[in-house]
């Protein structure tokens, strides 16, 4: 099974012909709003992969409860390690251009009150043959107890190193495969992209911390680092529509790709095609798409 320890929200998404500049005001063209959060959504994508999942984490006391979790349970994601607390339940605001870019900003709510209790439960729970994924949308505390219980268990870790926060180099280190866009791996490896070969760095990083390093590169696909080799994926050939929640899907699958016992290649080629299939959709969770899409992509 894989546990997925990290935030629910709602998703509150305003579509524009472009992004504004600061202290600017633009239109836009179209208002949605669906579940959301990066924990939630990477749940969501393993299962929809085909795996077996429990959700680690903690709604409010508000209105968007019942809509935060609608897709989790549509999905028989078992929810019985999802805490209600009193307050708002997390919240996302989420700007979206007509490339398909965008720009976010969180209201943790209810994800901030997800403690180290609640992570040191949800791993007395699991098996050797788990995986825990984690995403950094929860305290940077609750992640390192978690890390360092499973790491007593024998338990692979997966860290999605979303958001970069200053504890991200200490709790990537305590992971078995640390995930990261591009502007992320900089900031963990604190390198100067402009001087500094990215693939050399990343390299360098995998082995010398003894850690599986996977990189996605948005169109160009992804690249995958173990401590002694490394390969890259391709990405489909797309016009994106959204890119929220491209990330997520990506976590998802690769964490299902491994519970189901593929290759990291393997996985990873999985991964980055569900990545690119949830760009075509508006929205992060009615975008992830579902194992068949994923296999038909990739025969094709």
């Amino acid at each position: 099974m894989i546990f997925v320890l990290g935030s629910i929200n709602l998703d509150m998404i305003a579509t524009g012909q472009r992004l504004p500049k600061p202290g600017e005001t633009v239109s836009a063209t179209q208002f949605t709003s669906s579940a959301g959060g990066k924990g939630a959504n990477q749940a969501l994508a393993a299962a929809r992969a085909g795996a077996s999942v429990k959700m680690i984490g903690a709604v409010g006391s508000d209105n968007f409860v019942k809509k935060a979790l609608k897709d989790l349970r549509a999905a028989n994601i078992d929810l019985t390690c999802v805490r209600a607390v009193p307050g708002p339940t997390g919240i996302a605001i989420i700007l979206v251009d007509e490339r398909g870019e965008n720009v976010i900003v969180i209201v943790a709510g209810a994800n901030g009150e997800v403690s180290e209790k609640d992570a040191l439960t949800a791993v007395k729970k699991m098996s050797k043959d788990d995986i825990l994924v984690m995403v950094q949308e929860v305290p940077a505390k609750t992640l390192r107890a978690a890390l360092l219980a499973a790491k007593t268990k024998g338990i692979m870790t997966l860290l999605n190193i979303a958001p970069v926060s200053p504890q991200t180099r200490d709790l990537a280190v305590l992971a078995d495969v640390v995930i990261a866009n591009e502007t992320e791996f900089y900031a963990l490896s604190d390198h100067d992209p402009d001087k500094l070969d990215m693939e050399q760095v990343a390299a360098g990083w995998a082995r010398e911390n003894n850690k599986i390093l996977i990189i996605t590169l948005g169109k160009k696909g992804a690249i995958g680092f173990t401590p002694t080799t490394q390969f890259k994926v391709n990405a489909l050939d797309i016009v994106p529509i959204d890119t929220v929640g491209a990330g997520d899907t990506f976590c998802g699958y690769l964490a299902a790709g491994l519970a189901q016992g593929y290759s990291l290649e393997k996985a990873l080629q999985s991964a980055t095609i569900a990545g690119s299939l949830a760009c075509l959709s508006p929205g992060a969770q009615p975008a992830i798409p579902f194992a068949n899409d994923v296999l038909g992509a990739l025969n094709s």
